[in-house]
């Protein structure tokens, strides 16, 4: 699985970096970026859709990789 951001959509709430720190941080003006290369560790899968789940701008996207 592999989290994304959205950035048109983000607009720094900063939840998913509060939630999620391992896996989401922010840039210099506060938005969400994803930390590395946005694979999420099975042991990240739930932090990971927390993040989404609170996100309210809906900015997060997680890709399932076959």
């Amino acid at each position: 699985m592999k989290a994304q951001i959205d950035q048109e959509r983000c607009h720094g709430h900063g939840r998913c970096y509060t939630l999620a720190p391992e896996l989401f941080g922010e840039d210099d003006e506060g938005y969400g970026q994803v930390a590395g290369d946005g694979v999420v560790p099975a042991a990240g899968e739930r932090a990971a859709r927390l993040a989404v789940s609170n996100c309210p701008e809906r900015a997060i996207d997680l890709i399932e990789e076959a």
